[in-house]
């Protein structure tokens, strides 16, 4: 009997409410394994997405947990893995349905494996010195989500129906709405789940810009408050209040398009890119990061490879170089470092031909390992020398001067020295040629560099 007692104690300290609030607040989880202590700083910070779908033809953790050496050696301390929660079923929009239409927030996809398989791909990963991040969908669930018992957690329809989020065509989620407590708290309480319970080490939002300010702020300073861990967490947004809601990283969303819709292969002046310097960051805190890429699972999907956007596989590279280096913290997704240009759907197992361009992966090697022991190119001054066709700046310290020239052009292009670049004293920072620079130089399509003194 008296066993018995202290049982249904515990559970009723579980389930308790909040005298005030009328909120339930957390369940006390028992950490697994150690918070890892090699989390990057922001501005060392190296990002790799995986689509589990189209990782490996087995399109599971256990993949992904062997292929980490792999990942380690492109230069990369940052694992993030796509949803790995069950999928909807109801109203399932084709294929296995989209891994952003979440049926449980404190569950394995058994399409991927188990919770044990998730916690030995962390485990493995912190063990090659690499954070692992989790993708978090706060917006919506799926039509058939358990939360959908309490009705009132939901945006409903004015005849009281659930309904998708407000200007999107996402026929396969429903709206949450965060004028209900109780909602918020169990959605902070799910995110404090896999921080314990698989001990991963922060979260990518996604589609940020749909939920209010003042939530990412509660979930932000909740996550802060697990001090025993360092907790990596990234906005996909382009609202400017990310930042002050407590995110440290943040998408370079109009960095992407400006580099694909504006300048790439197009008339307009390169300095559009240094322009966004101002504009990403105008809002950012000391140590906040915006995060740049030539590539994700959205517009890999909508867009092509960037083998395609880019004028092939030279101008994917160049397009990347100065996405990388300019400012911010790279991300590469799945397939990219060996520029494959099959089609890749995350609402169906598409697996990556990981046998292609083994020079375009040995060149995303030189280029983020480079970064990742260079202080300049991470936190150094910049100065921009950039031509209207040709993307040129310096990132310095009092140590090291590292200078990318990149022709933007499917033409041949000529540019001049400016002085301050001028003389000998540059080397190839990937060969270690030395390289004289001096009046001219003339450069084939999308022919890019990185020299360093």
């Amino acid at each position: 009997m008296k066993l018995l007692l202290l049982s249904l104690i515990t559970v009723f300290s579980f389930c308790k409410k909040d005298s005030n609030t009328n909120v339930k607040t957390d369940p006390v989880y028992t950490q697994y394994g150690t918070p890892f202590a090699g989390v990057p700083s922001t501005s060392d910070a190296a990002i790799y997405q995986v689509n589990l779908r189209a990782f490996s033809a087995n399109h599971d953790f256990k993949s992904v947990t062997a292929k980490l050496d792999g990942i380690k050696s492109l230069g990369i301390n940052v694992v993030y893995l796509m949803p790995i929660y069950p999928v909807g079923v109801k109203n399932s929009a084709g294929g296995l349905g989209s891994p952003y239409s979440v049926k449980d927030y404190k569950a394995v996809n058994t399409e991927f494996g188990t919770l044990d398989d998730l916690k030995a791909l962390v485990d493995a990963a912190h063990a090659k010195g690499m954070a692992v991040i989790l993708d978090w969908v706060a917006n919506h669930t799926s039509w058939d989500n358990a939360w959908t018992a309490n009705k009132s957690w939901y945006k409903l329809d004015a005849q009281g129906n659930f309904t998708p989020p407000a200007g999107t065509n996402w026929s396969d989620v429903i709206a949450l709405d965060y004028n209900n407590k109780d909602m918020r708290a169990a959605m902070i309480d799910a995110m404090k789940y896999w921080v314990y319970n698989a001990n991963i080490d922060g979260y990518r939002c996604d589609a940020a810009d749909f939920v209010p300010l003042d939530f990412w702020k509660e979930a932000n300073d909740a996550m802060k408050s697990i001090t025993t861990h360092k907790l990596l967490m990234l906005a996909e947004g382009t609202r400017n209040d990310h930042f002050q809601a407590g995110f440290q990283m943040v998408y370079g969303m109009g960095y992407y398009s400006d580099l694909k819709n504006k300048v790439f292969d197009k008339a307009n002046s390169l300095t559009l890119l240094q322009n966004l310097n101002v504009s990403e960051y105008a809002t950012a805190k000391p140590g906040s990061q915006v995060v740049r890429y030539t590539t994700n699972h959205d517009v890999y999907l909508s867009d092509g490879s960037p083998v395609n956007i880019y004028g092939g596989k030279t101008g994917s590279m160049a397009a990347f170089l100065i996405t990388a280096y300019m400012k911010g913290v790279p991300m590469i997704y799945n397939g990219q470092e060996v520029g494959t240009t099959q089609k890749i759907d995350f609402f169906y197992n598409t697996p990556i031909d990981w046998s292609t361009n083994p020079e375009m992966t040995t060149e995303y090697k030189n280029i983020l390992n480079f970064r990742a022991g260079s202080d300049a190119v991470k936190t150094g001054d910049l100065s921009v020398y950039s031509s209207d066709d040709v993307a040129a700046f310096t990132k310095s310290t009092d140590k090291q001067k590292v200078l990318v020239i990149a022709n933007m052009r499917n033409n041949n292009a000529t540019y001049t020295i400016p002085p301050a670049l001028a003389g000998a004293g540059w080397k190839n920072a990937f060969s270690n040629a030395t390289v004289a620079l001096n009046g001219q130089l003339y450069l084939q399509p999308y022919q890019h560099m990185v020299l360093v003194q």
